[in-house]
C-alpha cells in the first residue's frame, strides 16, 4: 500500500511537476530574450537622440549578461549595422524591437540551448522521482518487515501451542493488536494445559483404583471355577472371567496412552546434535565391516519432532542398511517448502517393488527378523506429524519428511527455555 502510494503521488505530483518546471524554463528562456531586446532598444535610442555613437562594449554586455542565454544582437540603423555576440547556428529564438523611427533591435538566443536546459531539468527531475521512489519502496518493505515478522512469530507460537508446548514463549512487538492475540493464545494455551492435565489425571487414577479391585475380581472367579463341580457354574465364571480380562485390557490401554501423552512432547531440534548422537553411536559398527557412515544436516533448520522418537526412527534406518544394505550408508537432510526432508540411503541391493509398502506392515520383514522395527518407526514419525516413506527402492531411500521451524525464526527467542535439545548416547538395540 504504500509503494501504490508512492507511485500514485509520483505520478500525481512528479509528472505534472516537470512539465510545469519545462514549461517555465522555456517561458523565462523567451521573457529574458525579450526583455534584453527591450533593453537594448532603450539604450540606442537614447544614445541616436543625443547623437552619440552605439558602443559595441555596451552591446557585448547585453549579448552576454550573466546568468541568462548567450545572445546574438543586431542593431540596423539608416546608416550602419552593427552585431554583438556570436552568430547563432540553427534554430533561434528571436525578439525584434523599434528603437525610435529609424532603428530596430533585434535579439535571438539559441532554440537548442534552451532544449538542452529543459532536458537536463528532465534527467534531473527524473533522477529525483526515481530516487524518491526508491525510498518509498524501501519505507514500505521496512514497515512489511515491521509488521510481518511478529506475525511469523506468532505463528511459530500458535504452531508451539498445536505441538503440545503448554506456554509458547514470544517477546512483546509493541503493536498492540498483535500483542493482545498473543496474550488471547497464551490464556487459551494454559486452558487447554489445565483441560488436558486433568483429562490424563483422570485416566490415570481411574486405571490404578480399577486395576485392584477387578485383579480382585478375577482371582475369585478363578477361585469359584476351581472350586465348583457344577458345569453351569464354571461356564458362567469362565465367561465372566473374559470380560474382567477384556475390562483389565482396557484399563491398562488407558493407563498406557496417559503415560504416552503425558511424556512424549513435540520440540524444536537440531538436527546436528541429533546426527552427532547417531554417528557415535553407529560408526564404530560400520567401520568394522568395512563400511562408512556419513552424515550431513545440509544447512536445515530445526525440525518440530520428539527427540526420543527422531533418535529412534533414525537408528531404525541405520540398523537395517547396516543388516541389509552395502557400501557407504549416507543420512542426509534437506531443506523441501516448510519442511526438511532426512533421507537414509545405501549402495545395497534396495527392496522389491512388490514390498515397497509391506515392509511397514507389522510381522513383514525380508531378512527374517520381527519386522515391527519400521513399523514403530513409521508410527512414530507418524505421532509427531510426520511421514516414513520408501521413495526409491534401488538403491534403497527413506525419507523422513519434518515440519520445520522458518529459518528467519530463532529458535533460542522464541521455543520455551530447553526446547533445544541435546540428547545423549542411547543404548544400541541388541
Amino acid at each position: 500500500m504504500t509503494t501504490a502510494a508512492v507511485a500514485v503521488a509520483v505520478a500525481l505530483l512528479g509528472i505534472p511537476g516537470l512539465i510545469l518546471g519545462s514549461l517555465l524554463i522555456w517561458r523565462d528562456a523567451e521573457v529574458g530574450a525579450e526583455g534584453r531586446a527591450t533593453s537594448v532598444a532603450t539604450m540606442v535610442e537614447q544614445r541616436l537622440d543625443a547623437g552619440n555613437e552605439i558602443s559595441m562594449p555596451s552591446l557585448e554586455r547585453y549579448a552576454n549578461a550573466q546568468g541568462q542565454y548567450a545572445a546574438h544582437i543586431i542593431v540596423l540603423t539608416p546608416f550602419s549595422r552593427i552585431e554583438a555576440g556570436k552568430p547563432i547556428d540553427g534554430r533561434t529564438i528571436s525578439f525584434t524591437k523599434s528603437a525610435g523611427t529609424d532603428a530596430t533591435v533585434t535579439v535571438a538566443i539559441s532554440r537548442d540551448a534552451v532544449v538542452r536546459s529543459v532536458a537536463l531539468f528532465g534527467f534531473a527531475g527524473l533522477i529525483l522521482i526515481s530516487f524518491s521512489f526508491t525510498v518509498g519502496v524501501a519505507f514500505a518493505l521496512h514497515q512489511s518487515r515491521r509488521l510481518s515478522a511478529p506475525l511469523i512469530y506468532l505463528a511459530a507460537a500458535a504452531e508451539q501451542v498445536g505441538a503440545g508446548q503448554t506456554r509458547p514463549q514470544m517477546e512483546k512487538t509493541g503493536i498492540e493488536e498483535i500483542d493482545l492475540v498473543y496474550e488471547e493464545l497464551v490464556r487459551t494455551a494454559d486452558r487447554m494445559a489445565g483441560r488436558i492435565s486433568a483429562e490424563r489425571q483422570f485416566a490415570a487414577d481411574a486405571s490404578h483404583q480399577l486395576r485392584t479391585p477387578l485383579t480382585a475380581l478375577s482371582m475369585r472367579l478363578e477361585e469359584i471355577e476351581y472350586l465348583t463341580d457344577d458345569p453351569e457354574v464354571k461356564k458362567e465364571a469362565n465367561a465372566c472371567l473374559e470380560q474382567v480380562e477384556r475390562l483389565t485390557g482396557v484399563v491398562q490401554d488407558l493407563l498406557a496412552n496417559s503415560r504416552s501423552a503425558a511424556s512424549g512432547s513435540t520440540e524444536a531440534v537440531r538436527l546436528k546434535l541429533i546426527f552427532a548422537q547417531q554417528k557415535e553411536e553407529w560408526e564404530m559398527s560400520f567401520t568394522k565391516r568395512g563400511r562408512e557412515l556419513v552424515f550431513d544436516t545440509g544447512g536445515a533448520p530445526a525440525v518440530l519432532a520428539n527427540p526420543a522418537s527422531l533418535s529412534q526412527i533414525l537408528a531404525t534406518l541405520i540398523e537395517n542398511s547396516l543388516k541389509y544394505g552395502a557400501g557407504t550408508t549416507s543420512v542426509r537432510a534437506k531443506k523441501a517448502g516448510h519442511g526438511v526432508v532426512i533421507d537414509v540411503t545405501d549402495e545395497g541391493p534396495g527392496v522389491d517393488p512388490d514390498l515397497t509398502e509391506a515392509i511397514f506392515r507389522k510381522g513383514v520383514s525380508t531378512g527374517g527378523s520381527t519386522g515391527i522395527g519400521l513399523p514403530l518407526a513409521r508410527s512414530l514419525a507418524e505421532n509427531v506429524g510426520g511421514r516414513l516413506e520408501l521413495t526409491q527402492n534401488k538403491p534403497p531411500v527413506f525419507s523422513l519428511a519434518l515440519s520445520a521451524l522458518p529459518q528467519s525464526l530463532d529458535p533460542d527467542r522464541i521455543l520455551p527455555a530447553g526446547s533445544i535439545i541435546t540428547v545423549g548416547s542411547r543404548r544400541r538395540r541388541r
